[in-house]
């Protein structure tokens, strides 16, 4: 299991979350259905003309910058409890090592030749222009790019080359042409192999659909070395660099070998056998994902990914997502050191839609999902049952389980697994979400409160039952919710951590005479005044 690697040239934000707390969840969920071999891998993306452009504007090395964004991305994913088995980095020597190894091979087999190309020089800066230091116009949809891609229309792939009017983006003059070598990758011999390996390949729809798209409008042998200071050395050719979309995905092989390396695993189990690989991207990235890294993989004769799980897209307040216009969250500005919960930002990166519908961030949304549905309904189930029980017994009272309750559980059981296999992550929410709101009518249809002194074997058996849910509800949630799902978990007497508890046990009676815990409040409102204070620094970003 990957993720998408962050780029290590700016903090954490909502965009991010898309790709990350889902494959966490993910990962979580497969460990409760009883899967042991699991390698979660990830790290911090570290060449490239982003993080030049960015490390120039600060006046420091890439180095310095690469650091300081790397220990931010661990510590930001520690705090929202998403944990990768290894995080590495790209600048490691180990992935210099790997990425020239893999090159140097391809390159034996015939599929890196040698061109001759007109490239556009900043006369000023003194400078070729590869990728973001030069923006133009596309030549496909004629709207604004970058030297890289058509990042705000048609999506497509670019080279610096092709775009109409360019501009150097730093000093903004016109570039001149000259001409240099650099090297390309026969993307184009691998068309046949693309057509069948795409009918196979498992995931999403944005992922399968888009990919078949750009196949059939043909594919462009892919330039696959920059003139920059900064990144992989190409091997052929040393005054050259790696293209950051060689070196990158490299990294997956790279952060598995030194993952295995220190466990005294043979990382070849992985990618070079039959290990099922599965990628968790954004949209924005499916051309790299699902053309050019299995085409470059099997020129390698390395395994290739069983699946690209690719998600919608992010907007904030109903506008497309952007850094430069100010419609952008940072998760540690705007969201963690307003010492809100992380539980609940995952839990609306995961309840709000279908993992391949775009997803809006709305602060309004989030106090409509904290307040009515965490508060409202799960947390006011948990803390009415758990407090009245303790209350009246200290512990799980003896009482009979509803066949009722067992189907039910079982129904919701199912539901979460049919879901996991079309990475639809939301039926897990919806849910325990259910479950919830089940008991909740329970509780108040049987008035455990009146028949407590009237009819005491009724009401503990309202009582069991409801503890069932909620033993089945922290079990559901933990993948979602991890800190709220072991806080359930302990009121409800357990000492085992419900990380590790798998979903079947959700149908095993909960045992009469176990001892509850203290019951204390899962979740907090979150006051209108709090959010108009956090819709206030919205605006004002958005103004600047």
């Amino acid at each position: 299991m990957t993720c998408a690697l962050p780029y290590a040239n700016g903090p954490c934000h909502i965009g991010h979350l898309r790709t990350y707390v889902p494959a966490d969840v993910y990962v979580r969920s497969l460990k409760k259905l009883g899967y042991k071999d699991i390698l979660f891998i990830c790290g911090s993306d570290t060449h490239g003309t982003p993080i030049l452009l960015e490390a120039e504007k600060q006046g420091i090395h890439p180095r310095e910058l690469i650091e300081k964004y790397h220990r931010h991305f661990i510590e930001v994913f520690e705090k929202l409890n998403i944990f990768f088995d290894h995080f590495g980095h790209t600048d490691e020597e180990l992935n210099h090592q790997m990425s020239r190894e893999i090159v140097l091979k391809i390159h034996e087999k015939g599929y890196i030749y040698p061109k001759k190309l007109k490239l556009p020089y900043c006369p000023k800066c003194k400078r070729f222009l590869p990728d973001r230091y030069i923006v133009g116009l596309c030549p496909y949809c004629k709207t604004e790019a970058r030297g890289d891609e058509c990042d705000q229309g048609c999506g497509r792939y670019l080279n610096p080359w092709e775009l109409i009017d360019p501009k150097c983006s730093i000093c903004g003059s016109t570039p001149e042409f000259k001409e240099t070598t650099h090297y390309f990758f026969k993307l184009s011999a691998f068309h046949g192999f693309l057509e069948e390996y795409l009918k196979k390949m498992k995931g999403t729809s944005i992922a399968k659909n888009y990919a078949i798209k750009w196949l059939k409008a043909g594919l462009k042998d892919w330039c696959i070395t920059r003139d920059l200071p900064w990144g992989v050395k190409f091997p052929i050719d040393e005054r050259l660099v790696l293209y950051v979309w060689v070196d990158a995905p490299i990294g997956y092989i790279t952060f598995t070998k030194d993952y295995c390396d220190g466990k005294g695993i043979d990382w070849k189990e992985y990618w070079k056998d039959n290990a099922k690989i599965i990628h968790f991207i954004g949209g924005d990235i499916v051309y790299h994902h699902c053309i050019f890294w299995p085409a470059l993989l099997k020129a390698a004769d390395m395994n290739l990914p069983y699946s690209v799980v690719a998600s919608g897209m992010v907007k904030v307040e109903d506008k497309v997502f952007s850094k430069t216009r100010g419609y952008v969250i940072w998760v540690e500005e705007d969201y963690l050191d307003k010492g809100l919960d992380p539980d609940c930002l995952r839990y609306y990166m995961i309840s709000y839609t279908r993992h391949v519908k775009d997803l809006n961030f709305s602060w309004k949304i989030y106090e409509a999902l904290v307040n009515n549905e965490l508060v409202g309904t799960l947390g006011n189930f948990a803390y009415r049952v758990l407090l009245f029980t303790y209350r009246n017994y200290k512990e799980v009272p003896e009482a009979k389980l509803r066949e009722g309750v067992t189907s039910l559980i079982k129904g919701s059981i199912d539901k979460i697994i049919e879901g996991l296999d079309r990475y639809e992550f939301n039926v897990i929410t919806t849910q325990f979400m259910a479950l919830a709101n089940y008991g909740n009518k329970l509780f108040q249809k049987e008035q455990p409160w009146t028949t407590v002194k009237e009819n005491p074997e009724k009401c503990k058996e309202t009582l069991y039952n409801c503890l069932q849910l909620l033993k089945a509800i922290a079990i559901l949630m933990e993948p979602v919710m991890p800190i709220k799902a072991e806080k359930l978990w302990k009121q409800l007497g357990y000492d085992t951590p419900v990380k590790d508890v798998h979903f079947e046990e959700a149908l095993k009676p909960i045992e009469p005479g176990r001892k509850l815990g203290k019951p204390k409040p899962l979740f907090k409102k979150v006051s209108s005044e709090k959010i108009q204070e956090l819709i206030k620094e919205f605006e004002k970003r958005v103004q600047r």
